[in-house]
């Protein structure tokens, strides 16, 4: 079973070949992701007019050389090989990937509407001409499912080496989803079998990273450049707020990301009416890097926390982290030291938005038989939630 993957939630243009090779095996065959990142730069944030027109530009290129990346090979070509007759009556043979594909999934909701309506009309076009079953995929969920992911095609010329789990999470499985739009703690009793226990109130763990290293003076986006400036600061140099809430597994880092500012405006002798955007020229660069540190220290700490909680009372087998911010190292750190089992990271580059985990839950889609999406009047879902 090979899946056709397509992911346009934001502002990466995805598309992935994932391949069920049987009991608990997920095999990846090409993996491609064209980022508008530098445009969005700029800007502090993404621009969804952006997002959306970058998509329309990449998104076929950016699937047919996912396709080339999965079927290049001498196996593959002699069993995609197609005959046609040329018109002196010759037969000749023509490389179908198509011919490989036995699903396409994509990315439905949630994200920004432009950019999914791309990703959306893609498959939808796709899935009819080429006749093949379509499967509408939660964004957020599919974070989860790139930990399914435990081996990659050796022969695969241009893909970049993943270091992937070497065994699959097993049931009950406790999963800590942490990106820019999403923090969530949920529990799996089995494949789409689950229950959330609990989410952010506000911002998200990544927009609390990014609106802090706006705050401090650090380019967009901000988990990257906040992780690489806590190297050089003290983690412990500055007392932040823990949000406590009623649910003990929700989450809340409006307060967290406000402290830093009031933290800020005080270092720099300036009352709260200060503007935020006159900050970062105000502070030094050890100021910077020991608010990065201190900000990283106590975000982390936040989500490990909860995590451990639902540990001690669901008891769950496996523990997986999900979502851009699963990337983060002093997050592995902490959840290494914390849990009384053994975690297996993937790689970083399949915990941003990728077409592989898109892929890899369609593939669990077809597996346990359910719901193909109609082609004909599939819609696209922004605010979709688990």
């Amino acid at each position: 079973m090979k899946i056709l993957g397509i992911e346009t939630s934001c502002d990466e243009t995805a598309a992935a070949v994932v391949e069920f090779a049987g009991q608990r095996r997920l095999r990846l065959l090409s993996n491609v992701v064209a980022s508008s990142m530098e445009l969005h730069a700029q800007y502090g944030g993404v621009v969804p007019e952006i997002a959306a027109r970058s998509h329309i530009e990449s998104i076929i290129p950016v699937m047919n050389k996912a396709l080339v990346d999965a079927f290049y090979s001498r196996q593959s070509l002699v069993n995609s090989h197609q005959s046609l007759e040329t018109r002196d009556g010759r037969q000749e043979t023509q490389f179908d990937p198509w011919s490989q594909i036995d699903g396409i999934a994509v990315t439905y909701g949630a994200g920004l509407g432009g950019s999914l309506l791309i990703g959306v009309l893609t498959a939808r076009t796709l899935a009819i001409t080429k006749n093949k079953p379509l499967y509408a995929i939660n964004h957020v969920e599919a974070h989860v499912y790139a930990n399914f992911i435990t081996e990659q095609r050796d022969e695969s010329r241009e893909m970049s080496s993943y270091k992937l789990p070497t065994r699959q999470p097993e049931f009950p499985m406790l999963a800590l989803i942490v990106s820019g739009g999403h923090t969530q703690l949920v529990l799996f009793r089995n494949h789409f079998d689950y229950t959330l226990l609990g989410q952010t109130h506000d911002d998200a763990i990544g927009e609390a990273f990014d609106k802090v290293a706006k705050i401090i003076g650090l380019p967009y986006p901000g988990g990257p450049s906040i992780a690489k400036s806590a190297l050089r600061g003290d983690p412990t140099k500055y007392t932040l707020p823990k949000a406590k809430l009623e649910n003990k597994y929700d989450f809340s880092f409006s307060g967290l990301k406000t402290a830093v500012l009031r933290l800020a405006q005080n270092l720099t002798g300036h009352t709260h009416d200060f503007p935020s955007t006159k900050l970062p020229g105000l502070l030094s660069e050890t100021q910077k890097a020991d608010i990065a540190a201190s900000f990283q220290r106590v975000a982390i700490e936040t989500v490990v926390d909860k995590t451990f909680t639902a540990f001690e009372e669901f008891k769950p087998v496996s523990v997986v982290i999900a979502g851009g911010v699963a990337a983060n190292q002093e997050l592995r750190r902490q959840l290494t030291d914390r849990l009384p089992l053994p975690i297996e990271y993937t790689d970083p580059k399949l915990c941003t938005d990728n077409g592989s985990m898109i892929a890899s839950l369609g593939c669990y889609k077809m597996l346990h038989d359910q719901p193909q999406a109609d082609p004909y009047s599939l819609e696209i879902a922004p605010n979709l939630s688990m």
